[in-house]
Order: structure tokens, then C-alpha cells, then sequence
């Protein structure tokens, strides 16, 4: 799988999103190996869009097209402080993505030992029936590592209400300590809240 993370702030949130919605009933027909998009604008106007593909060749094949560039040459109008960072490092659990979500929060921040990172991944993805018991309000979490050494996890939520309910559970003994460790490798230094999250 290839992500592209855009990021950014706007002062036009409903613009920006008509034009998100434009993309969806007239140039997503034409983009060959487009799996889906999450993103959203925070209560104060920073923007988070992950666009996923098949493959980095079908993400540059799309960026090609002649309307995706008219397209993004209007949508940039809405959008200040632009960045875009691209990875085929991706990790999903519990189904990755999901489009039920009706609350996506995405934790961003710098790996600080990237030889350790995937070990630690992969034991927090053993515990998943365990911490699926504990937070049944956990949908899919897509995790993308970018080249720079930065992270992007999306955790995606039946609801913020279930979320910020389920953030006030004591997790068991045996997650407690892999946490701490998780964390001081994936240390967040960002939340982003997305409360409407635009799912397409």
C-alpha cells in the first residue's frame, strides 16, 4: 500500500470541503488503484488528508491525469502551508480504515529508535483481541511511517463519545508496560481531532 499524508491549515473548511466532495463524484472514477481517503479539518482549521493507493505507480499515474492537476490547482486556493509526505511503510490493524468511523484521531510525531519501532508494532498487534475486549470503540488503525522519521497513526472510532469513554479505561497489566515502552519510541506530539471526518 502507498499513503499520501497532506497536511496544512485553511480558513475556507466548507470550501475545502466541497471540493473534496467534487473529487468523489467526478475525477474518483478515473484514479486506477485509489483504495480511499480519510481526512478532515480540526475545530481550529489544521487540515489532515491520507490518501491511499495500491501502489506509489497508481498514485503517480493519478497525479498525472490532466483534470486531478486543474482539480488540485483549485483546491490549493483553500489550503495554506501545504505539505506532503509519501510511504509505502504501512502498517494496518483491525482492519485498517473504516468508513463507519464517525470520530478519527490521528497521533503524529518522531520515531526516536527506528530499529526497535517495528518489534514494537508487531507485539501491540499480537495484543489486539485483548485490547479489541478492552476498547471495543477501535475500529481500524492505519499507521503510516514517513522518510523523514515522523509517524502518522489514524486511529478511527464509532464515536467520540466512545472514544473519550473509552480513554478512561485502566488497560490490563500486561498492555501498561508495553505502552510505556511504545511510547518512548513513538513519543505524540500532536493530536489531531478529526470530529467529522471526511471518509471517502
Amino acid at each position: 500500500m502507498f499513503i499520501q499524508v497532506i497536511t496544512g491549515t485553511t480558513s475556507d473548511r466548507d470550501g475545502l470541503r466541497r471540493q473534496f466532495d467534487r473529487w468523489q463524484t467526478e475525477l474518483r472514477s478515473g484514479a486506477n488503484g485509489y483504495l480511499g481517503s480519510t481526512g478532515g479539518v480540526t475545530d481550529d482549521g489544521r487540515l489532515f488528508m491520507a490518501a491511499r493507493f495500491e501502489s506509489e505507480e497508481a498514485a503517480r499515474s493519478n497525479s498525472a491525469r490532466e483534470e486531478q492537476g486543474a482539480w488540485w490547482a483549485e483546491t490549493e486556493k483553500f489550503i495554506e502551508n501545504a505539505t506532503f509526505q509519501d510511504s509505502v511503510e504501512v502498517q494496518t490493524l483491525g482492519g485498517g480504515g473504516s468508513n463507519d468511523a464517525g470520530f478519527v484521531q490521528v497521533m503524529r510525531g518522531r520515531i526516536t529508535d527506528k530499529e526497535k519501532a517495528p518489534a514494537l508494532m508487531a507485539q501491540f498487534a499480537e495484543l489486539l483481541p485483548t485490547l479489541a475486549e478492552q476498547r471495543p470503540d477501535i475500529i481500524g488503525d492505519v499507521t503510516v511511517i514517513h522518510s523523514d522519521g515522523s509517524y502518522s497513526d489514524i486511529l478511527y472510532f464509532r464515536s467520540e463519545a466512545e472514544a473519550r469513554e473509552g480513554e478512561k479505561k485502566e488497560p490490563p497489566a500486561e498492555m501498561q508496560a508495553m505502552f510505556g515502552e511504545y511510547m518512548a519510541v513513538m513519543p505524540v506530539d500532536e493530536y489531531i481531532d478529526l470530529k467529522d471526518p471526511w471518509l471517502i
